[in-house]
Formats: structure tokens, C-alpha cells, sequence
């Protein structure tokens, strides 16, 4: 190449092109002693539902919407045998996940998870969704009987079944023709009409099986009262919550809010994996 054609312009910026490359390559990449961040995986979001229900029903929609987010998520089968086993087995279920954990209890489902993640370091949020949230030594018949509202007892129907030892004990199920009124009053008709049919009762030894542990003494929580509750009553859920010093939202909503409210419960279960993160 000849001294003329290698003081071209031309040649001069290709140089400076190639130069300003490497440049830009050295100066992203990282330097010894730099650390490098990796974004921090999100908790599981456990939701655990009460009596009448079952997973998908009560949790469909939350679920959608807290996977969309990049949140893994488990909605076990609450078995509705009593508080004893039902919590028992639902710290199984918690011990067979890695990682940090947001709890989520609806209604009955509340006490099960205040007393399943007692001693758990990985919960690390307890989030209530128009709940029972007792403490030690609590039994749910005398919680509910603490203030006026409720119409559950009125609208129950108890069927006896025999037990694996050879006794016998009674199911509770909410009558069909009650069964929008007090539970799902927000939700359609042909709604409630199906809920009413595949509803699982629970046994009526929850309401009298007494609190063992009560989790929410030493982890975080997060509550939401349902204004327009019949099953457990607005003022109860208040009082629980402000007892256990949880961060509370409230919504004009049925016994139900997650199902006609998911977007307003979604996003209190995200508040809780952001406020414990």
C-alpha cells in the first residue's frame, strides 16, 4: 500500500471504528473485583384454601396472574379434616419446597396456615384473605361468635361420616339454596349454582380444635377484609388483623374476594413478596 492511499479519510476512519469496538468491549466487560448481580429469584406463592372450596375454584384466576408475573405457585388440596391434620399436612407440603415461601390462607384456610408455618424459616409472609387469623389456645366456634354478621351457622347442613378409628364425625356443607347469599354474593348465579354442587365440606371439629402455634407472632403479615363478608364477619376480620399487626387493605367484596377481586388480591400478595424480599 502506498503512504498516499494510507492517509485516505477513508482509512483513517475504519481505524477509529475498529478502535472505538474494542474500547466499548473492554469497558463492558467486568473487572476483576467487580461483583456481578443476579436478579433475585422470586418466592413461592402457596395459597390455601377453606371449607366449601377446593384449589382451582378458589384460586384460578390468582394463579393466572401471579404466574404471568414470574411467581412459581402451589395451591394444594386442603384435606378438611380438622385443624390438626389439615395444618400438619400443609407443613409437608411447605418442607417439600426450596426457597423462600409466601403463605396464603383464605377464610378457614387462615388458621391452617397460622399454624402449619410456625417454626418454617422459609415462610417469610403470611397473607390473609378474608380469614381466621387465631391465636394459641383460639378455637374458630368462639372467633366467630366474638362479633355479629355471620350467617354460616344458619345456613349449614351436617352430615355424619365414619372415621378411620371406627368413630364418627359430621361434615359441614352450606345449604344450596343459601349458598350465594352467604358465601358468593358478588359472584354470577350460574356461578354459585356450580360452586354450591362440587363444594367439599370440612369437618366440624375445625371450629372447635384449638390453635397450637400461632405464626404470626414472629413472621410478617398481610390481611384483607372483605367489607360485604356474611361468613365471617368485617369487624372480626379487622380485629385479627390489627391483633396480628398486619398490613391491611379492605375491599367491598363477598366471602369470595379472591375469585370476584383477583387482581386486588394478586397485588397483596405481591406487596408481601416485595415487603419481605
Amino acid at each position: 500500500m502506498s503512504i498516499r492511499s494510507w492517509l485516505r479519510p477513508s482509512a483513517f476512519t475504519g481505524a477509529a471504528a475498529t478502535l472505538a469496538a474494542a474500547a466499548a468491549l473492554i469497558a463492558s466487560a467486568p473487572s476483576a473485583g467487580a461483583t456481578v448481580r443476579t436478579p433475585t429469584p422470586k418466592p413461592t406463592v402457596v395459597l390455601v384454601h377453606g371449607g366449601f372450596a377446593d384449589a382451582s375454584a378458589s384460586w384460578n384466576s390468582v394463579v393466572d396472574k401471579l404466574q404471568k408475573r414470574g411467581y412459581p405457585v402451589v395451591a394444594p388440596a386442603n384435606p378438611l379434616r380438622g385443624l390438626p391434620s389439615d395444618s400438619a399436612y400443609l407443613a409437608s407440603v411447605l418442607h417439600s419446597i426450596s426457597g423462600p415461601i409466601i403463605l396464603v390462607g383464605h377464610s378457614y384456610g387462615g388458621a391452617v396456615i397460622t399454624n402449619a408455618a410456625a417454626g418454617n424459616p422459609d415462610v417469610k409472609a403470611l397473607v390473609y384473605i378474608a380469614a381466621f387469623v387465631p391465636d394459641t389456645g383460639e378455637a374458630l366456634g368462639e372467633l366467630i361468635s366474638r362479633y355479629p354478621g355471620s350467617e354460616i351457622q344458619a345456613a349449614l347442613t351436617q352430615v355424619p361420616y365414619p372415621a378411620a378409628d371406627g368413630t364418627t364425625g359430621t361434615d359441614l356443607y352450606l345449604q344450596a339454596d343459601k349458598f350465594r347469599s352467604v358465601f358468593a354474593a358478588d359472584l354470577p348465579e350460574s356461578t354459585t349454582r356450580v360452586m354450591a354442587a362440587t363444594q367439599r365440606p370440612f369437618s366440624a371439629s375445625s371450629f372447635v380444635d384449638r390453635t397450637q402455634a400461632a405464626a404470626w407472632h414472629t413472621i410478617p403479615s398481610w390481611g384483607l377484609v372483605a367489607t360485604d363478608d356474611k361468613a365471617i364477619p368485617a369487624a372480626l376480620e379487622r380485629y385479627e388483623y390489627q391483633r396480628a399487626g398486619s398490613h391491611t387493605v379492605e375491599v367491598a367484596a363477598s366471602h369470595v374476594a379472591m375469585i370476584s377481586h383477583p387482581d386486588v388480591v394478586t397485588g397483596l400478595i405481591v406487596d408481601a413478596a416485595n415487603g419481605t424480599s
